[in-house]
């Protein structure tokens, strides 16, 4: 096996090369005498048997390269990309993107990348519609006195079984459950449709899962949701004094200024997230942009390409995707499209983590899966089924990279230490 590296720029490599039909059959062959030994062989490994010998014949492909090209092997980034690959008489020829970590030189001063910003300070009528709101979340739901049909706005306690072709499905069914219409906490369509409901009603309900719902077997698929009325109920806001403060602190020396404090501090941060979303963070981002320069990794710039390709294509119809996988002029201009914010998003991460080496910041896997469970709780979804799409779909990586992201710029605006 002969494999010549070419060194296209200070990080990107180009690997290329032929394998003998004949090394990959004498693998297969191996491989089999191998399996033949087992005491139970396994079919399906049996079928399988070429295609991981030939993964094998690459994999030694890919090692001759890295020998080849006295590459670290720690220093390569993500994995390999196949650029060519191609079968002729009595062997198969590759051509395989590689590349190493570039070098890039975090001694940079903050005040260089981070906007100026005024931090801002709750108003005391925030902070008093703030404290209202929380007293009456705080009150017990007590049933209405008198009947009525359901209002906007109402606390309604309905039994719901959800149908999808006739079926039922996990997790579309639940007994005495409360609901505030018109909180948007439940599938688009579906609290708007309980408006004038009756006591003891039962009524059809007919809604769509959204096309990029977390669950893939439920996203897009129209439902009929069976409803059953059982009361409504409402919140009276209890008496805003010292005994509603220790009722809430759960402590006797409790007052309603220290409440009214607390609150003041949870409008200042809202506020402030705010901004940092809408201004800071967005402008930090261009800033490193454009304090930074150092080469960009060919490969994993193509796969985010490909990535950002499935983003966009995920809600084509069939016709649209036949469209395209049929022109490969109008692919490859849907790929070029894109290319410009791959580089960017590809570029922004390898600075993040550098940054966040640097101050050593760290995200573990548990500060994702309560993140990723706060959001669902946000948006009305299954926090369990939140967790489980990111982790089926590989996007845990990009989340970690998004709390990462947010605690360095934290560490950089000064809101916290690292």
């Amino acid at each position: 096996m002969k494999v010549t590296v070419e060194k296209i720029d200070d990080i990107n490599f180009i690997m290329s090369g032929t394998i003998d039909n004949s090394v990959i059959e004498e693998k297969v062959t191996k491989f089999k005498e191998q399996a033949a030994k087992e005491p139970k062989a396994d079919e399906s490994k049996e079928e399988n048997i070429e295609q991981a010998a030939a993964s094998q014949v690459f994999k030694e492909f890919i090692d001759a390269g890295i020998k080849e090209a006295k590459i670290d092997v720690e220093n390569i980034l993500g994995q390999p990309g196949l650029r060519k690959y191609e079968q002729q008489e009595n062997s198969i020829y590759f051509e395989v993107e590689l590349a190493i970590s570039p070098e890039i030189d975090v001694n940079i001063n903050y005040e260089d990348v981070v906007p100026k910003y005024t931090k801002p300070i709750a108003a005391p009528e925030a902070v008093e519609a703030k404290l209202v709101a929380f007293s009456q979340q705080h009150a017990p739901f007590t049933k209405l006195e008198t009947e009525r049909a359901i209002l906007h706005g109402d606390v309604a306690v309905i039994d719901f079984t959800g149908f999808i072709d006739g079926k039922t499905f996990e997790g579309g069914s639940a007994e005495k459950f409360n609901i505030k219409v018109g909180s948007n906490t439940f599938i688009p369509g579906f609290e708007e449709q309980l408006v004038g409901m009756e006591y003891n009603q039962v009524k059809d309900v007919i809604v769509r899962f959204p096309d990029d719902y977390s669950a893939e077997d439920l996203a897009g698929k129209e439902t009929k949701f069976v409803v059953k009325l059982h009361e409504i109920q409402e919140q009276k806001p209890e008496k805003l004094d010292d005994a509603f403060a220790q009722k809430v602190f759960g402590d006797q020396t409790a007052t309603l200024d220290k409440l009214r404090n607390q609150l003041s501090e949870q409008v200042t941060a809202e506020e402030l997230s705010q901004v940092y979303m809408s201004e800071l963070k967005p402008k930090i981002v261009e800033n490193l942009l454009a304090e930074f320069d150092f080469t960009l990794p060919n490969n994993i710039v193509e796969q985010e390409i490909d990535a950002k390709v499935r983003e966009k294509t995920r809600s084509f119809s069939e016709e649209q995707h036949k469209s395209y996988m049929e022109d490969k002029g109008k692919f490859k201009e849907l790929r070029e499209s894109v290319r410009e914010e791959a580089r960017a998003s590809i570029k922004k991460s390898l600075i993040v983590e550098a940054l966040a080496k640097r101050e050593g910041i760290d995200v573990h896997e548990q500060e994702v899966i309560a993140a990723l469970g706060y959001q669902a709780t946000m948006t009305g979804q299954d926090p369990q089924r939140l967790v489980q799409y990111y982790q089926d779909n590989n996007l845990m990586v990009s989340a970690k990279m998004g709390l990462t992201e947010d605690k360095l710029f934290g560490v950089m605006l000064g809101f916290h230490k690292a």
